[in-house]
């Protein structure tokens, strides 16, 4: 995949120039085990980079980085001796002005200011770790659990994390009806706590499938606390009947079946929107989107055992088990039930995400996944399905979740003269780009719904006058026409335009378009498909380079 390809590609190229400077520099003082002037560019490359490439640099070099060699080590364990440190310390150290740059892993403290700036995977990422903890990385990139990169981390140690700081340091008020929600990852933008709503850096989204922490949230209510054993999903035929399933039927009883799905929030992208106009929504950036490899039941599979046909039946409802406080508002929203049914659209509940029980936010125990549909529409915690000729009443299938034109505001809006979004259209987001020499380096995604796969990424630096063909990384490259349901991840390098033309506020603006299969063009500006909600907002994408003077 070109993402972990490029990214070896540079570590390796970071390395031959070490390597070469280390021939040159005679620099061999020693403090500990690590060699001055050589300890900080491996201690960086091992802890954030591929574990092979760094396992092997390791052996190559066992009787010079020893302690790179130990076994069993044990990291962010107690360590007699060290002092003892508090998060609220850690997290003024979030830069050399700060006093050093401070990381915390389980129960330990590290000082990475000596690596930062020779950090292979770039500053901006290991930059987000500062003051807080390690462990969301490691996630995100899991070839950091070997032994040797646990080794390297413990010479970076400088204390113990105080004991009290491991545990929940607010208390909860009980009477809060957000007081269960789940623990969230720090890399996680917050938009919004009450729901709780965040999205991943952009940066963060290099990868083909999403992380299920860095998994972007997006919630309406507090997070229902269900228990696996007790589950059970309430099915309401058309004539009123109805059956019962728990959570070892849906994994039992039928056939598992995979699809990697992108979901994708409609307000993804709403504030170009709201610097337009204000919009009513909350703020959102490009992040409001992720990919990851659902495994479920199919519910075409689970309605025909059922003996749901389409007789009778327009529609197939979702209602989550998450309510207000009151208990008397339940998320609900329905997709045509011709989708629910064709086993091609592999509508699926859901039990697992990337291979582990869906995490609460995502909706233990079941989450229904309708594969290139808006994520509003991908319900969680589902309780209850109800095959009807009618949509869903929920305010959010009829009241929300609607496109209109930009003519249309609060004053003269009618929700019934719009149908409910399902297909999203075709969208493309720059994640990172940068200046290298007179070259611009960007990459990003690009989506659509319907099952429309992406065949062309443009990216220009020069506000459109030329236009480089982006390489493309497909989430799952089996996946057949009209059958695309996740993401693309694409890549670019551009040379580097005649400034004086382009230059727009002392910025270079490097932007983005998309096509898809049915060549559906991303619109030029936002301006033209502004509408009250902020929705669909999938104009041209771009980000802004400052340039040097």
């Amino acid at each position: 995949m070109w993402s972990t390809n490029r990214a070896m590609f540079r570590h390796l190229r970071l390395m031959q120039g070490f390597t070469r400077g280390l021939s040159t520099s005679g620099n061999s003082s020693r403090t500990g085990n690590w060699v001055i002037g050589s300890s900080h560019l491996l201690k960086a490359f091992a802890i954030t980079s591929g574990a092979a490439a760094a396992a092997w640099y390791v052996s190559m070099h066992r009787t010079t980085y020893p302690a790179a060699c130990e076994a069993s080590i044990s990291p962010g364990e107690f360590v007699e001796g060290l002092k003892e440190i508090s998060l609220e310390e850690v997290q003024k150290h979030k830069s050399k002005a700060d006093g050093g740059i401070w990381v915390t892993y389980k129960g330990g403290v590290y000082d990475i200011t000596e690596f930062i700036e020779n950090h292979p995977g770039g500053q901006a990422k290991i930059l987000l770790a500062a003051g807080g903890p390690l462990e969301p990385f490691w996630s995100l990139y899991a070839q950091h659990q070997e032994e040797f990169v646990y080794s390297i981390l413990e010479e970076l140690r400088i204390g113990n994390l105080k004991a009290s700081d491991k545990e929940t340091l607010a208390q909860k008020n009980e009477s809060d009806p957000y007081a269960n929600d789940p623990a969230r990852s720090p890399l996680l933008t917050v938009r919004g706590h009450k729901p709780f709503n965040a999205e991943p850096p952009l940066e963060l989204l290099d990868s083909e499938i999403t992380p299920n922490d860095l998994f972007y949230v997006r919630n309406h209510l507090p997070v229902p606390k269900i228990e696996g054993k007790d589950y059970k999903l309430e099915i309401v035929h058309r004539d009123g009947r109805t059956s019962e399933l728990t959570l070892a039927d849906l994994e039992n009883k039928f056939k598992p079946h995979d699809v990697t799905a992108t979901i994708m929030c409609a307000g993804n992208r709403r504030n170009e929107m709201d610097s337009i106009k204000k919009v009513k929504g909350g703020y959102w950036d490009a992040g409001a989107i992720s990919t990851a490899r659902w495994t479920g039941a199919l519910l075409s599979d689970v309605l025909e055992e059922l003996g749901i046909t389409e007789e009778g039946v327009e529609h197939i409802q979702f209602e989550g088990l998450d309510k207000d406080s009151t208990t008397q508002t339940i998320y609900g929203a329905s997709i045509p039930a011709d989708i629910a049914m064709d086993k091609k659209c592999e509508v699926l509940l859901a039990y697992k995400m990337n291979d582990e029980p869906i995490p609460a936010d995502h909706g233990y125990p079941i989450r229904a996944v309708v594969p290139g549909v808006v994520g509003a529409r991908n319900v969680k915690w589902v309780g209850k399905i109800v095959a009807s000729d009618k949509e869903s009443d929920s305010h959010w299938q009829q009241n929300d979740y609607k496109g209109f034109n930009s003519s249309i505001d609060w004053h003269n809006v009618d929700f019934s003269a719009a149908p409910a979004i399902q297909e999203l259209p075709v969208i493309s987001a720059i994640c990172s780009a940068r200046i290298e020499g007179d070259e611009v380096v960007a990459q990003g995604y690009a989506y659509s719904g319907g099952g429309r796969g992406i065949i062309r990424v443009d990216v220009t630096a020069d506000n459109g006058n030329s236009w480089e063909v982006a390489e493309l990384s497909p989430a799952d490259p089996n996946q057949k026409r009209n059958r695309v349901y996740g993401w693309t991840l694409w890549s670019a390098t551009l040379k580097l335009p005649e400034c004086g033309k382009t230059v727009e506020d002392g910025c270079l603006v490097v932007r983005s378009r998309a096509v898809d299969s049915q060549y559906n063009l991303q619109p030029e500006n936002c301006d033209k498909i502004w509408n009250l909600r902020g929705v669909l907002s999938n104009s041209w994408h771009e980000k802004k380079l400052v340039l040097d003077n």
